[in-house]
């Protein structure tokens, strides 16, 4: 028998071995693969978090060539901060993990301010970058309603989203843009047919299903999950923002039918009344965003904005509305400093609160609304009888638009709100107006008792 050579041997136990375990290997990979994990700087992570965040990384790149300062706006990721996370260690936070910027959700949201956004041919720049690092790339455009206006409906198009994919994951950026010169708003996204349907389950992102508005954020540079991120300085006020955040625009269509149908008032004591009024609502808006205190538009001020985009000139004053909730004793004293004496106080805080202040030729109403159930309401008083009165309308939550290069709050349901307070033919002008028995809505609500008129009923 031929002897058998012991290094040939040893030779071919090695090579069995090695195929062995490289064999182990391959299945190890494979096994993680379809049970979705994966193997990150030595540890294990969800397959999909992990690709997460390199769409993140990719994305972060790519915008960082083109100089755009995106900052990140996820509220899952936000709500996952606190202060603590700062006052870790930089060389703790630049260890690989992905504990802020993945999240139970398949995208993640940044957001970039619209100057920044200068040339429409960096679109088709940014497409051809983001193809050569793999990325689908989808632009969202939509009227600037910056532009919009009675006499011009059509609007100029501009950048509102943008979404790049990679596999089932999103990026999504948001462009805010500034408006009147005091806030930010972005456009809601809307797929227009045609569009990839890869991208139709993201339809409805967290600042995409409608239209929002935010105060311009301060915003810091950070390390989150090894790469560096810039967030809201103050994300909880941010955060707070998002959750009341969403815009109406004015309803610019149906106001130019309106104005057809009823030709506006042009002359010099209608212009200058809205001057005036709309200088009453800047100081008034002034106040009560320093203490803090949410109000909408209310009654005639409300109507003049969704039925024609504009103060009701024969109005004769400005109205607003407030939770009761909210109401705080140093109003009154606010109103008064800022040059607003009070003219009637009526009711008290347990019931019916109105408060009205004079300006020089404009007089402010403030009407204070109590829940009740299915139902709001706010109260009315009769100065000289005492009888009390009860204005009900359906509940509604609160969003925000533009009054005359304004940013105010409306009731979201305006509709509702203006039928139940002028009723069905409230598109038909009335000048001859009784607040004790015109609106629809109005219930008596019995009477003052004698004895607490000095409280209830203040006229100065």
């Amino acid at each position: 028998m031929p002897r058998i050579n012991k290094t040939v041997v040893l030779g071919l136990l090695i090579a069995a071995s090695s195929i062995f375990l490289l064999f182990q290997l391959y299945y190890y990979r494979q096994y993680l693969s379809k049970n979705g994990l994966h193997v990150f700087g030595g540890k294990n992570y969800l397959s999909g978090t992990n690709a997460q965040w390199h769409l993140v990384k990719k994305f972060l790149g790519l915008v960082h060539k083109f100089n755009l300062p995106v900052f990140l706006v996820d509220t899952a990721s936000l709500n996952l901060l606190s202060q603590d996370v700062f006052l870790l260690k930089e060389s703790k936070l630049n260890q690989p993990h992905c504990s802020f910027l993945c999240t139970h959700r398949e995208f993640t949201t940044f957001a970039l301010l619209g100057n920044l956004w200068k040339y429409d041919v960096r679109s088709l720049i940014l497409l051809d970058a983001a193809e050569e690092r793999g990325l689908e790339l989808l632009e969202i455009r939509g009227k600037d309603p910056r532009l919009v206006s009675m006499d011009d409906l059509s609007g100029k198009e501009i950048p509102l989203h943008f979404l790049f994919r990679l596999s089932n994951r999103v990026v999504h950026l948001v462009i805010l843009y500034e408006r009147s010169g005091n806030y930010l708003w972005h456009g809601p996204l809307r797929l227009k047919p045609g569009m990839d349907r890869k991208f139709a389950p993201f339809r409805k992102l967290d600042f995409g299903r409608y239209a929002g508005s935010y105060d311009r954020p301060q915003l810091l540079l950070t390390t989150l999950d090894g790469l560096d991120v810039r967030i809201p300085r103050n994300f909880s006020q941010f955060l707070s923002e998002h959750s009341q955040a969403r815009f109406l625009e004015c309803p610019y269509r149906e106001a130019r039918a309106f104005y057809q149908l009823y030709p506006d008032d042009a002359s010099p004591e209608a212009m200058d009344f809205r001057m005036k009024a709309k200088n009453l609502l800047y100081l008034a808006s002034q106040t009560l965003t320093d203490l803090g205190v949410p109000f909408w538009l209310s009654s005639g001020t409300c109507l003049g904005w969704f039925r024609q985009c504009s103060i009701i000139p024969y109005s004769k004053d400005v109205d607003l509305g407030i939770w009761i909730k909210n109401y705080r004793h140093d109003i009154t004293q606010a109103f008064q400093k800022a040059g607003l004496p009070l003219k009637h106080k009526f009711g008290k805080v347990e019931d019916s609160l109105e408060l009205s202040f004079q300006d020089v030729d404009v007089k402010l109403d403030i009407f204070f609304f109590y829940e009740d159930g299915d139902i709001v309401w706010n109260g009315g008083t009769q100065a000289k009888s005492g009888k009390k009165f009860k204005y009900v309308f359906p509940r509604f939550s609160l969003c925000w638009t533009e009054l005359m290069e304004l940013r105010v709050r409306v009731p979201c349901q305006t509709l509702d709100y203006v039928k139940a307070n002028y009723g069905s033919d409230w598109n038909v002008p009335v000048k001859a107006w009784d607040w004790k028995s015109s609106p629809p809505n109005v219930q008596e609500n019995g009477v003052w008792p004698v004895r607490e008129w000095d409280e209830v009923i203040q006229v100065y």
